[in-house]
């Protein structure tokens, strides 16, 4: 995944939270991933998480799609 952080607001839309930074040296790990910036999307009917899109520094790392049941599917995002 390359796509910047730009190119990911006009993909994906402003998140509804974040969570750490891409500055923060501190990681963690999710999904297999790991990241210092998590951009959180909720569904747009209130009823839980929808998206997440994890940075590592200012690399997209990680996008995944959280199921109603709480299953997670990593996202094929756009290179450009």
């Amino acid at each position: 995944m390359s796509i910047d952080r730009g190119r990911a607001w006009e993909i994906f839309g402003a998140p509804n939270d974040q969570l750490g930074s891409v500055n923060d040296p501190r990681s963690h790990l999710e999904h297999g991933v790991r990241w210092n910036e998590k951009w959180i999307y909720l569904s747009k009917d209130g009823g839980g998480l929808q998206r997440l899109l994890l940075w590592h520094r200012y690399d997209l790392v990680g996008a995944f799609e959280i199921g109603l049941d709480g299953s997670v599917e990593a996202l094929s995002v756009p290179e450009e």
